[in-house]
């Protein structure tokens, strides 16, 4: 942990709070900021309050706290080992922090710092170790370089010495990494933390390409891209490239757009490595079925619209011996659907849903390259669309929302990301 210079030299020091008590007074907002990471701590927290936030009041229903339903009263931190006076009295807060002076309990004093016989720094973990900062009441700053450390950990810049993969928590072999819709910045914290760490990176073209340029010049980068209609590398290659470095000693990093368990074949690369006796880490990813609409303003669900959100595979068309699909069943829902793979078939999708019941003026909307800087919208009815995408000149990758959810964006879009 890391200590400025402040009005007064505070000690820093880690907390075993497991299993033991801790006193929270006040249950608004501000202690709904701290009881997180206490509950996460393994405390046994007890809130005083007459009234909480309803974040608060669900910690209490779910268990995770204890709520005493009345304002403090003196001797309420009797047995406590940390005391927060987190209500908007400064009248009682003061009352909780000479209570707890005199039972020698440490208090945080939330609305005057230094009031307090301890301060809560601004933290943050990174791979099981846990960053604190304090400026000396300077919140701001203190938040600023705490979220500049984390962010440097996550992405390699600053190195971690005692990071290895058979000794940072997270098993060795391979790391099954869901790199999100395309836009880098979509990532999962813990999805950028594997690629800081990798030996080797076996990646598709639909995972987001600019990370590949912040990894270190040791990395090899294995390109596995599958472009429909086009060259693929054969499943069977790519297995073999997660085994045999995995075996080799490297830690390698299967990084994959989307979520890799959505139409990503990752179970099949799991159930390979998981017969060669290599260790699979499974970090899941933000799937572009879901966030490549929302970016383009179409919400996949809306009250009173849609109760339903099916999301399909188009890689083999309708009535194909391989199709599991049933198309049938489809047409005659009136929720959401979201077709994945569609592009090149489109209009052949929207005539079998429109056979099946859907009616053709149906509202249809298709994003190409949602989330990245050259993203595009077109919105048509599905008796249209194969015409209007033909005539704007879609190509994959393209996601298709169909349903009355994509006739409610506003009128006037939002420019593309970047």
């Amino acid at each position: 942990m890391l200590g400025g210079m402040a009005e007064e030299h505070h000690y820093l020091v880690g907390l075993d709070l497991t299993g033991r008590r801790v006193v929270v007074v006040g249950g608004g907002t501000v202690a709904q900021r701290r009881l997180p990471r206490l509950v996460g701590a393994g405390a046994a927290v007890e809130l005083v309050s007459p009234h909480t936030t309803p974040s608060v009041s669900a910690m209490a229903d779910a268990g995770e706290i204890t709520w005493h339903e009345r304002r403090y009263t003196d001797g309420d931190l009797t047995g406590a080992w940390y005391a927060l006076a987190c209500t908007d009295a400064p009248d009682v807060n003061a009352a909780v922090c000479a209570e707890a002076e005199r039972e020698r309990v440490f208090c945080v004093r939330a609305d005057a710092g230094f009031a307090g016989s301890a301060v809560t720094p601004a933290s943050g973990e990174y791979d099981n170790l846990l960053v604190g900062v304090l400026s000396g009441g300077t919140h701001r700053r203190s938040a600023t370089v705490r979220d500049n450390l984390l962010d440097g950990l996550h992405s390699g810049v600053i190195a971690d010495p005692g990071e290895d993969p058979g000794e940072s928590g997270e098993p060795a072999g391979v790391a099954l990494v869901g790199g999100g819709p395309g836009d880098p910045e979509l990532i999962t914290v813990r999805g950028r933390r594997m690629l800081a760490r990798a030996d080797v990176v076996v990646v598709d073209r639909l995972a987001p390409r600019e990370l590949l340029d912040e990894l270190p010049p040791h990395v090899e980068v294995i390109d596995a891209a599958k472009i429909p209609y086009g060259r693929a590398a054969s499943q069977e290659v790519i297995n073999a490239a997660l085994i045999d470095n995995a075996r080799a000693g490297r830690f390698v990093v299967r990084l994959k757009g989307g979520d890799p368990y959505v139409f990503g074949r990752g179970f099949e690369e799991v159930l390979a490595c998981a017969e060669a006796g290599v260790p699979v880490t499974i970090v899941p990813g933000i799937t572009s079925a879901f966030a490549v609409p929302a970016v383009a303003d179409v919400p996949v669900t809306h009250r009173g619209v849609a109760h339903e959100v099916v999301v399909v595979s188009g890689h083999v068309p309708p009535g194909h011996e391989q199709s599991l699909v049933d198309w049938d069943a489809l047409g005659r829902l009136r929720g959401t659907l979201v077709l994945m793979m569609g592009v090149e078939r489109i209009e052949r999708f929207a005539d079998t849903l429109i056979e099946a019941g859907r009616p053709a003026d149906t509202p249809v909307a298709m994003i190409q390259d949602g989330t990245m800087r050259g993203q595009r919208v077109v919105r048509s009815t599905l008796k249209a669309i194969g015409a209007d995408a033909a005539e704007a000149g879609i190509r994959p990758p393209a996601v298709t929302v169909i349903g009355p959810v994509a006739g409610l964006a506003p009128d006037q879009e939002r420019s593309a990301p970047g």
